[in-house]
């Protein structure tokens, strides 16, 4: 009898043991992707929970930072590269790092369902595909707007009047791809001599210049200041929350990017990085997209999202990210020597 329990319990430990190796095994066989981001903090979690329900061997790990400091990390290591795939990052920041063979073609499945202004038409295979467009807007709180007397803004000359002086930030364009789209932007809709002359006025009514894209709608949410330069997104997001904003889109016009990937050459998880690639132009990504933003790449899938400036797509100016993406370090170095003065420290 005792010959038989022991017998039994050996059995016993033997079957958990290899349980317990092949469970260890498995978990060793997940591959993990290092992503490089620039999505806003708080949406990476419901990304990566919906890619890895499709994809389970995959772990997702993020590297987020603002666009700029996104940009300018990969570019530091261009001749080393770290991540995986970059995903979620300007289509001008993935146009630069073209430049530096930074990338490999690939053309994820279902392409083809995808507006061709929103990806790269490079042979045989897209350098960078985009995922959804973010939209210059301005935050305008209008209990902070009513304690100073000011009139709601409507364009971006409005912006130099002199009621606005120290009421009015923006981001930085070294640091925020949301503060370079509107630099460029204005440079395309006014022509670059008139954009200096505009940005030297606007600079006078500038409280601060800000390392982050979304922060002067933040701001401007909290009544910190009344008006923030941010993006569309995060303005509908505020105001949704139950702060008293008004999400403009000025009358000019209003720039903007999109957020694309591109996966890193000589990367070891490629297989994995395909997979994000793939699930990346899928229907039920696009979906995700368009839960907070409503330009996606995928036509016939964006509905209309609350609190976004009405008619916002029809005021999107016709950006030419090649520009952008060629005079981006050009127009950055001459931003800098003229308004770096009143940038919060970083």
């Amino acid at each position: 009898m005792k010959f038989k329990w022991f017998s039994g319990l050996a059995m016993g430990l033997a079957v958990a043991a290899t349980a317990s190796v092949l469970g260890a095994a498995q978990a060793k066989a997940k591959t993990d992707l290092l992503v490089y981001t620039a999505v806003e903090a708080d949406e990476l979690k419901k990304f990566k929970k919906a890619f890895e329900s499709d994809y389970p061997d995959v772990n997702i790990k993020w590297v987020r930072d603002s666009t700029g400091i996104i940009t300018s990390k990969l570019l530091a290591e261009k001749d080393n590269p770290k991540a995986d795939i970059v995903w979620g990052v300007a289509a001008t920041s993935l146009l630069l790092l073209s430049n530096y063979d930074y990338f490999q073609g690939y053309a994820p499945k279902g392409l083809d369902k995808l507006s061709k202004k929103y990806y790269d038409t490079t042979n045989p295979a897209p350098l960078w595909v985009g995922q959804r467009a973010w939209i210059a807007s301005i935050c305008f709180n209008t209990v902070e707007g009513e304690k100073y007397k000011l009139p709601v803004p409507t364009s971006w000359d409005d912006l130099t009047k002199p009621v606005y002086k120290g009421h009015v930030i923006m981001p930085n364009p070294n640091s925020s791809g949301t503060g370079f789209l509107d630099v460029s932007s204005w440079i395309q809709l006014k022509g670059e001599d008139a954009a200096w002359k505009y940005m030297d006025a606007l600079h006078e009514n500038i409280a601060r210049y800000t390392h982050s894209g979304s922060k002067p709608c933040k701001l401007a949410a909290k009544g910190e200041i009344p008006i923030g330069v941010s993006f569309a997104y995060r303005g509908a997001k505020s105001k949704n929350d139950g702060a008293p904003l008004e999400v403009v889109a000025p009358s000019e016009g209003v720039g903007w990017d999109l957020e694309s990937f591109g996966i890193v050459k000589n990367t070891k998880n490629l297989k994995a990085a395909q997979a994000l690639a793939d699930w990346s132009v899928s229907k039920k990504a696009q979906e995700i997209y368009n839960e907070e933003y409503a330009v996606v790449a995928m036509p016939g899938i964006a509905k209309p999202v609350k609190n976004f400036p009405p008619g916002i797509e029809d005021k999107m100016i016709k950006n030419d990210f090649k520009w952008a993406a060629s005079n981006r370090i050009r127009i950055l170095d001459e931003w800098r020597k003229r308004y770096d003065g009143k940038s919060e420290p970083k």
